[in-house]
């Protein structure tokens, strides 16, 4: 798909690896609709970039607040044909603390935003899709999301995270096979250890020792190194129902 004129809706996209995916995307060409919950945020980088972004307050769970903010982007912008979805939560709980079972509560948020969150995203937006006209390779839209390392080789503490993102890796096949048929891509993106508002927080000697984790470069990964690859998946029409590590050939430790 050519990134000049592409319509894109990005999830979480006022911060962090969402916002370095809005930038790159609007440097190409493209027009995206912000949909993040952080209105502070989403209208300041709507206001720098005018016409080519708008900002819509969503809350991804839920499906009124999803169809409001696509119906806003299509009255902006006329249609849609990419979807990232980078909105994601990362609570670190164990299963046993120290005052007992895990909230049930907790967890099923994080599930609720990481994986039923991208799955309403993900079906609202294809039925959007359908209405494109296709390119000459009969595409019509491109889907990707965002699950993580941790999906893979999950740490103690990230049994509600790990789970809600192996989720996300496990719908990346059957529904590429699905939207095979309509002309729609969909392609995932495991990222590893990234410099993003999650990690702010760290105090530098813990982001050093992260770093030293890191294979090569040993070094935490850029947001514009995750728009790079969004770039590539949007243009490449051959990446199709696959989970991508973006990682450094990173692999977690048990802690």
């Amino acid at each position: 798909m050519d990134l000049k004129g592409t319509i894109a809706v990005v999830t979480g996209g006022a911060s962090g690896l969402g916002e370095s995916t809005v930038r790159n995307l609007v440097a190409c060409g493209g027009r995206v609709a912000v949909l993040d919950f952080n209105a502070e945020r989403g209208a300041k980088l709507a206001g720098e970039f005018g016409k080519d972004v708008i900002f819509c307050l969503t809350d991804i769970t839920n499906k009124k607040s999803v169809q409001e903010a696509l119906a806003k982007t299509i009255e902006s912008f006329g249609a849609v044909n990419v979807v990232v979805n980078c909105a994601g939560t990362a609570t670190p709980m164990k299963v046993i603390g120290k005052d007992g079972p895990m909230s049930i509560e907790k967890f099923n948020q994080v599930i609720q935003v990481n994986l039923v969150g991208t799955m309403n995203v993900v079906r609202l937006v294809a039925e959007q899709m359908l209405k494109n006209e296709a390119n000459e390779d009969g595409e019509k839209g491109v889907v990707i999301n965002t699950a993580s390392v941790a999906a893979f080789e999950g740490q103690v503490g990230q049994a509600a995270y790990a789970s809600s993102k192996a989720g996300v890796v496990g719908l990346t096949l059957p529904i590429a096979r699905e939207f095979a048929d309509y002309g729609i891509r969909i392609v995932t993106i495991a990222p590893g250890l990234f410099e993003t508002p999650m990690m702010d927080g760290l105090p530098e000697k813990a982001k050093s020792a992260l770093s030293q984790m890191m294979p090569f470069p040993k070094r935490l990964g850029k947001p514009s190194e995750f728009a790079m690859l969004v770039r590539q998946i949007i243009e490449n029409p051959m990446l199709n129902g696959e989970t991508i590590r973006l990682d450094a050939a990173l692999r977690m430790a048990a802690r």
